[in-house]
């Protein structure tokens, strides 16, 4: 992908048009963990293509294939972020996502690892995973 699909470009009420969804609906998936919008100083959000892109999975895996948003969360908590970013053993002992499967790991307020020096919004973990069928992927490949 180009970095024109990770820029931020559409304020929330065009993403929410963009997607068919209310305002409330994109700031809900934003609370549940399961977007991490671009916020600029004056706290608007701000979505790239990469974020529609998530958000349309989202909503087909709620709206087709009848999977909750705890449902998603979870399955995005599965995520092997640690050989992603090639966590050392210390990093994972001090990693929250590491040691639970109840959130994806840009959800966790990072601690004395390595992931608490990186933004999550640009992290190769999140930004990995904004289509359907790219965690599917990404966990066959990691378990080869």
């Amino acid at each position: 992908m180009n970095e024109e699909t990770f820029r931020p470009k559409y304020p929330i009420r065009e993403a929410a048009r963009l997607l068919n969804v209310s305002v409330h609906t994109l700031r809900m998936y934003e609370r549940e963990g399961l977007i991490l919008p671009y916020q600029k100083e004056t706290r608007h959000r701000l979505f790239s293509d990469s974020d529609i892109e998530r958000l349309r999975c989202i909503r087909t895996a709620i709206n087709e294939k009848k999977i909750s948003i705890a449902g998603i969360r979870s399955m995005l908590s599965l995520i092997p972020c640690w050989k992603i970013v090639s966590c050392t053993e210390k990093d994972r002992s001090n990693c929250q996502a590491y040691a639970e499967a109840k959130k994806p790991c840009w959800t966790y307020h990072h601690i004395d690892n390595l992931c608490a020096s990186l933004d999550c919004v640009k992290c190769e973990v999140y930004l990995s995973f904004q289509d359907c069928t790219m965690v599917k992927e990404a966990i066959k490949n990691l378990s080869n």
